[in-house]
């Protein structure tokens, strides 16, 4: 896949919108291992990092807009504009939970 330009913001300085694709987007949902779910509540209650959850959440932030990134590139966007980035923690019971991550933009072609 070719380059392709990644904002939060709407406009990209010094560039110009010429098309405008509509809304792509891209959903990523991580199982949380049980042991990392463990040791990573014994570092929140000794006030350390949690390494685990950071690495998992990172994960599915790639996933996430990989997949609107692939989404744009296939409509022929060469940009993503007014990204936004949701996370979601969901229980899933005494086990452990799941991480969701969604990211959502405009797709473009800019000049």
């Amino acid at each position: 896949m070719r380059e392709m330009m990644v904002l939060t913001t709407d406009q990209i300085p010094g560039k110009t919108v010429t098309r405008t694709f509509g809304l792509v987007s891209g959903e990523a949902i991580l199982g949380a291992n049980l042991f990392k779910d463990l040791f990573a509540g014994i570092r929140d209650i000794v006030g350390g990092r949690s390494a685990a959850y950071e690495k998992e959440l990172r994960k599915a932030r790639d996933v996430a807009i990989n997949e609107m990134l692939e989404e744009a590139h296939g409509l022929g966007a060469n940009a993503v504009i007014g990204v936004d980035l949701d996370y979601e923690s969901i229980q899933m019971g005494a086990g452990g939970g799941m991480l969701m991550v969604s990211a959502s933009g405009t797709a473009v072609t800019v000049e």
